[in-house]
């Protein structure tokens, strides 16, 4: 197959050779909105990375070797490279430090894990007792906290256990019945291990909400009413969330007590993700157009989103025919297979992880230079968080979206 160059929405000339263009006059209308996402303006899809935008600035006042945390954690942080806290870090640890209930929003890739894990190991490094639950919405993102903690409690007893579906609840309850401090997990496997009395939310004192929005977005309501009622009072609550909504504001309302709110989200999407459309032209090949795509040089790491379980296995399967380096996770995989290919995809052992949403919040996974909507998202806000794989911290990142 002839290989063809993809230059970015100026450079319509070669693009249209292979039945699509780019741009802002590349549609109109209702044209190109993908079934389940009628009420995206694929407008939105479109934004240069290099716009000149007027934000406000938000500034780190400390570095990390001033918060005032246990000797062991601060080598640990050492070890780690962090010096100069990111502003989520910067603004939340202080306040945690002293036992505040805190309502945090931020974009995605601001570091809020590592904003609420260290003033967190330090409260159990000064009482081995403490207990402490971490709820998700995904079983990718609880795995990811999880080995950031042990990267900060590294030469401590600190001991985390991961609860969640689609692995092995055995070994999960093996793990509860060993001294832990941490229990990271998605609602329904916390539910699940409370009905089985293996899990006692009384003995908790401290409870992180990570992602609440997506948590609601998910269906998890109840579930987490229910625990959260399960719970001490008082206890010390974080909440963390992208988005505020009334239900979200409801939930503070309801479990928070006099939170210190923080917020350093600076827009709907990153600022340093290159957002633009490929307009399919009638007849073209999709996969012909995603082809071209990946084998261009300055497509390193790709995160490929597509809507069905189904169609994301088989385009996979599709790319590899033509030899292509590629992988999936979707929800019909094991929780192993899943890990595999996110290992692979960390390594650069493949170019490409094609996933369903499930991929698309919590996933911190450097170097993703592009994102491809293969398949539009349901709605705007699903889109903000899968283009948020790519463009973290200080990086640059692409984002393409494919509208038919």
């Amino acid at each position: 197959m002839q290989k063809r160059s993809y230059q970015g929405r100026s450079s319509q000339g070669n693009r249209q050779r292979s039945g699509f263009r780019g741009g802002r006059r590349s549609f109109g209308g209702n044209r190109g909105r993908g079934r389940g996402a009628q009420k995206i303006d694929v407008s939105r899809f479109i934004n240069k990375s290099d716009t000149e935008t007027v934000e406000p600035v938000v500034t780190s006042k400390h570095a990390f070797a001033d918060f005032l945390v246990e000797e062991t954690l601060k080598e640990n942080i050492q070890e780690k490279g962090y010096v100069t806290p990111t502003p989520i870090q910067d603004k939340a640890i202080p306040h945690i430090l002293e036992g505040r209930d805190i309502v945090g929003i931020a974009n995605t890739g601001t570091g809020k894990t590592a904003a609420f894990l260290v003033p967190l190991v330090n409260k159990v490094l000064k009482n081995e007792n403490e207990r402490i639950l971490i709820m998700v919405p995904t079983r990718e993102l609880a795995i990811q906290i999880e080995e950031e903690l042990r990267g900060f409690a590294k030469r401590t007893p600190i001991f985390g256990v991961v609860c969640v579906g689609g692995a092995p609840i055995e070994r999960q309850i093996a793990g509860l019945r060993r001294q832990h401090n941490f229990v990271i997990g998605t609602p329904g496997r916390l539910k699940d291990l409370m009905e089985r009395n293996v899990l006692h939310l009384k003995e908790f004192n401290t409870v992180v909400l990570d992602e609440a929005d997506r948590m609601l977005d998910m269906g998890f309501i109840h579930d987490m009413r229910f625990m959260l009622s399960e719970m001490p009072k008082p206890r010390h609550t974080l909440f963390f969330s992208a988005t505020l909504s009334q239900e979200i504001e409801r939930l503070i309302g309801d479990f928070l007590v006099d939170p210190i709110r923080i917020s350093v989200k600076t827009g709907d999407t990153a600022k340093n993700v290159d957002q633009d459309i490929i307009r399919l032209e009638k007849g073209a090949d999709k996969i012909d157009v995603l082809h071209d795509l990946l084998t261009q040089p300055d497509f390193g790491k790709v995160l490929i989103f597509g809507r069905t379980k189904h169609g994301v296995e088989r385009l996979s399967r599709d790319l590899a025919r033509r030899g292509l380096k590629t992988n999936s996770i979707h929800g019909d995989k094991s929780q192993s297979q899943r890990e595999r290919a996110l290992g692979q995809f960390r390594k650069d052992a493949v170019q490409a992880l094609v996933a369903t949403d499930v991929a698309a919040r919590g996933l911190d996974i450097t170097d993703i230079t592009h994102v491809i909507n293969y398949d539009i998202p349901s709605t705007y806000e699903d889109y903000v968080h899968r283009i948020g794989r790519t463009g973290r911290g200080d990086k640059k990142g692409k984002a393409i979206t494919f509208v038919e």
